[in-house]
């Protein structure tokens, strides 16, 4: 992995869509309070993959690392952007050294025609871990395919933990069929408009929802599509989690909650947190809530 300076127009760019709607703006601490005095330092850089696509990756970190602390990677799911994990970097990142991605053909990353494909995505977040010595891996709703064949391809050993955020682990029942794509090919902004807000039980500012829904229509409709449409039976990914041997924490609202709790059945150590009021983007709607679970797991893990 290569860092690659980033200008400062871009660095202003990346820092004005993270502060979007964010508490590190108008909500941050007040200079005398206990966090204000050791505010989680933010810089963002690249990461130059395989295949030469340059990722975006922001960073949060206290001023003082607890080397006995694993990072924190955090990963986003269909087509959405790094900054959507906004307050976990900004609650994460008072302690640990925490990372959220912009997959490539998101938020501030390259947007290739190429490279959607699972086994590739799997490659990049390999390309994004592989200097980082302990690390709990956060992946949320594709982002979980992703992580579970970034595990079956090149193993666990970059891995402190695993923590998958509302999305399919394979476990029976399967999720209703559903005609996304279909959307998604007759009218592209209609459908991401509404897949977007769908998202969170608590409507966002609608700048927040304008900044989200412009970073999910920059990637090639041919690539969202091929992200929708990995070629494995479910089977596949039932079999990864359950073999996981790493600490696993399963978080999900109550669409996949009975999943969790099969998978629970065959492999007894899973962690299992329902988030029974939040909506897909439950880190969003339930950001102290999450960010204590992470917290929690990571010191564990």
């Amino acid at each position: 992995m290569s860092e690659i300076p980033i200008s400062r127009a871009r660095r202003r760019l990346l820092m004005a869509l993270t502060l979007t709607g964010c508490a590190w703006g108008a909500n941050a601490p007040a200079k005398d309070s206990p966090d204000a005095a050791t505010p989680p330092a933010e810089r963002s850089f690249d990461v130059k993959t395989g295949d030469g696509v340059h990722l975006n990756v922001l960073e949060a970190r206290p001023a003082t690392l607890d080397p006995s602390l694993p990072a924190i990677l955090l990963v986003p799911g269909w087509c959405m952007p790094a900054t959507i994990w906004q307050e976990q970097l900004r609650g994460l990142g008072k302690r640990f050294r925490t990372l959220a991605l912009d997959p490539r053909g998101q938020g501030q990353s390259d947007v290739p025609e190429v490279g959607y494909e699972a086994w590739r995505r799997a490659g990049d977040l390999h390309d994004v871990l592989a200097p980082l010595p302990r690390t709990v891996l956060v992946a949320w709703s594709l982002g979980v395919l992703d992580a579970l064949n970034l595990v079956d391809r090149w193993g666990e050993s970059t891995l402190a933990g695993l923590v998958l955020v509302d999305n399919s682990v394979g476990e029976p029942p399967a999720p209703r069929p559903s005609d996304f794509i279909a959307q998604l090919r007759a009218d592209r902004r209609t459908a991401v408009d509404h897949f977007v807000r769908a998202m969170f039980a608590r409507p966002l500012p609608e700048a927040r929802i304008e900044s989200i829904e412009q970073s999910a229509l920059k990637m090639p409709l041919e690539g969202a599509i091929a992200l929708l449409s990995y070629p494995f039976p479910r089977e596949h990914w039932r079999d990864i989690a359950r073999s996981i041997r790493v600490p696993l924490c399963y978080c999900v609202t109550s669409r996949y909650l009975e999943q969790a709790h099969n998978l629970q059945r065959d492999r007894p150590a899973t962690r299992v947190e329902w988030f029974e009021h939040a909506g897909h983007a439950l880190f969003v709607d339930e950001p102290e809530r999450f960010n204590r679970i992470v917290e929690e797991f990571a010191r564990q893990a």
